[in-house]
């Protein structure tokens, strides 16, 4: 989040002259500014910088110190970062003060593991609240920058309660906690109930502010009580700014809804029809609204001509990934708000344009979360051999390779043909048996023996449809060592089918998977719905179902868009996962944790939460280990 200059300026400012071991007063300026001559020049930060190589003493430290502000004013941070450098090395300077002005360059120009390294260095130099204020803010903004919202807060947080104690000018710091805090969803918001005062308040505003969006009375109450139980809090500042806004947030209002997708693309029709079906479904207790299916298939011209004619309120579509950037690229959808039905190659084209797309890579990200979280060292991921495997293989590697030093263990299956063998062969149990049948030869009576099977991975993602699924899981179960502690297992929707588990569930013992919650019996996910969908359309496969659900969801989201894009932490429950906007208009979506046991499956708990980058662990660690008090 940019700075404010003015802000820079004065507090650091402040930090020249804090070498005192006083904990609460704060120093005035001792360092003298250069002279009205030099200023009244009005010299960048450049010329300033330059013009010291001719000065000596006194004179060169005063003119560094006018071309460090003029340069956080310019925001030239390499600039900065050369000049903090200098200060350093001088005599008789406050180094905490440079040193903190370079981990805010370090930090500006995204050097993010080198700034939390210098500020970790700092830790116990700290001498003023206005060093462990800028210590704290910086460290908050460098978590905030790789989205870590829950690494970022206590750092906030602490910062927030130094700048109110001591009076210190936030309003930036202000703005960040607030635009961090409101990333959370409530059940997060609810654990951080504890604590001081102020995150309290911040907490409490910004919980209020998801509970009651779209109910002008009791949020008006809301803020009410919360401003008589925190009187004169730094979060007040969002009370007639931010409230007022989502006071103002209206639905989408749909009297007309046009719908675009390949109807005469008969590859495609089949699906067409699931995600229509699924339309109409969420449409139906709508009374007086204009459904319009139009085909995506012709030409731009046509499709814009249509749709100024029908001038819809607004669009669900296209399906079709090449559509999508057609009629972006020709500007025919630009003035209308439109929920696409797939991902986009292309920034978000408008500000009401949304993605939602029932992507692979949503799962795969959930489950790295997860095993992170638990924490599991070293996973084994299996897929096919084939382009989407290979995809998201490489999706899985790029993902983890971010927080883990440790390289995931990787194998293809080419076919089913041989598969218990390429399973043995990959646990190397294959191996065991050859020596287990060498010391044999070695002795006449037999020796009672049993494989081993590798045991440097400490759990298993397989990528497989259902019916491979059903095929490897029995042979991890019997290849992995009987003495040996179970792995687990889990896999991607893709390997849990409602069809194929009407034959038997019995291979499938405690496998984890994550689905849409439409796809999990037992749910009591629109339990009505489904047994509706159940009696009308026996003969859809999975993708249909999953498009039923998808094109479902994609019309109850229209109300809640513009909350959920205004709430970046606000969530809603769908058919197809617990939906969310991010800043770049994408619906991004939080699975169903399933679990097969005996002859049933049941949904279950599993613990995630964003896991830190590998390059920012250490100093996260240092800091979390000196458990730093503000002065």
């Amino acid at each position: 989040m940019r700075l404010k200059h003015s802000s820079f300026i004065l507090l650091f400012s402040l930090l020249s002259a804090c070498s005192t071991t006083d904990k609460t007063a704060i120093a005035p300026q001792t360092v003298e500014k250069p002279t009205n001559k030099v200023a009244n020049k009005q010299f960048d930060a450049q010329a300033l910088y330059e013009s010291t190589r001719l000065k000596r003493g006194v004179d060169k430290i005063q003119l560094l110190y006018a071309a460090r502000d003029k340069a956080i004013d310019e925001q030239k941070w390499s600039l900065l970062e050369i000049i903090s450098n200098e200060l350093i090395k001088s005599q008789g300077v406050d180094r905490t003060q440079n040193t903190l002005y370079l981990a805010l360059a370090q930090f500006k120009q995204r050097q993010y593991a080198s700034a939390l390294s210098l500020l970790d260095e700092q830790q116990d130099k700290m001498t003023s609240p206005v060093h462990f204020y800028w210590h704290q803010y910086i460290s908050g903004q460098i978590y905030a920058a790789q989205a870590l919202t829950l690494q970022a807060l206590p750092f906030l947080f602490r910062a927030s309660e130094t700048a109110e104690k001591h009076q210190l000018p936030a309003q930036d710091l202000n703005r960040l906690v607030w635009q961090q805090i409101t990333q959370l969803p409530a059940f997060t918001l609810q654990s951080l109930q504890q604590g001081s005062n102020i995150q309290q308040g911040w907490v409490n505003l910004a919980l209020y502010s998801q509970l009651y969006v779209g109910n002008p009375i009791a949020l008006h109450s809301a803020m009410n009580n919360w401003q008589r139980r925190y009187p004169h809090h730094p979060a007040s500042f969002a009370l007639p700014e931010k409230m007022q806004n989502l006071l103002e947030i209206e639905p989408f209002a749909v009297k007309k809804l046009a719908v675009l997708l390949p109807l005469k693309d008969e590859k495609n029709r089949r699906n067409s029809e699931a995600i229509s079906n699924g339309i109409l479904a969420a449409t139906t207790f709508n009374q007086g609204n204009e459904v319009h299916f139009i085909d995506s298939e012709q030409n731009s011209d046509d499709l814009k001509l249509q749709l100024s004619q029908l001038q819809p309120d607004f669009i669900v579509g296209p399906l079709l990934r090449e559509n999508i950037s057609r009629l972006e690229n020709d500007g025919v959808l630009t003035d209308y708000p439109v929920i696409f039905l797939n991902s986009s190659e292309q920034p978000q084209a408008a500000f009401e344009h949304f993605y939602f797309a029932l992507s692979p890579e949503h799962e795969i990200n959930q489950a790295i979360e997860h095993f992170l979280t638990e924490p599991y060292k070293k996973p084994l991921i299996l897929a096919p051999q084939n382009r989407s495997g290979t995809r998201l293989i490489e999706y899985f590697q790029n993902q983890w390779q971010q927080y883990s030093e440790v390289k995931p263990e990787v194998a293809l299956y080419s076919s089913t043909k041989d598969l218990q063998q390429q399973v043995r062969q990959l646990l190397e149990v294959d191996k065991s048996q050859q020596r287990i049948s060498t010391i044999n030869l070695m002795f006449k009576e037999k020796l009672h023996s049993e494989p081993r099977s590798r045991r440097d991975f400490d759990v298993i993602y397989i990528i497989a449809d259902a019916v491979k699924t059903r095929l490897l899981k029995p042979y991890f179960d019997v290849s992995i060592s009987t003495f040996a502690e179970q792995v687990p297992i889990y896999a991607m929707s893709r390997s849990h089918s409602p069809q194929v588990d009407k034959s038997d569930k019995r291979d499938l013992q405690g496998l984890y998977f994550t689905d849409m919650p439409w796809m999990i019996p037992n749910t009591h996910t629109a339990a009505e719905l489904r047994s509706q969908f159940d009696s009308l359309w026996q003969d859809n496969n999975d993708l249909q179902q999953q498009l039923f659900a998808m094109g479902y969801d994609a019309v109850k989201l229209i109300p809640e868009l513009r909350q959920l894009n205004a709430l970046p932490g606000k969530g809603v429950q769908g058919l197809t996962g617990r939906l969310s906007v991010n800043d770049a208009g994408a619906i991004e979506r939080q699975l169903q944790w399933a679990q097969y046991q005996k002859d049933s499956i049941i949904t279950v708990e599993r613990v995630q939460q964003k896991p830190t980058p590998l390059f920012m662990l250490e100093p996260l660690l240092n800091s979390v280990q000196n458990d730093i008090e503000a002065p």
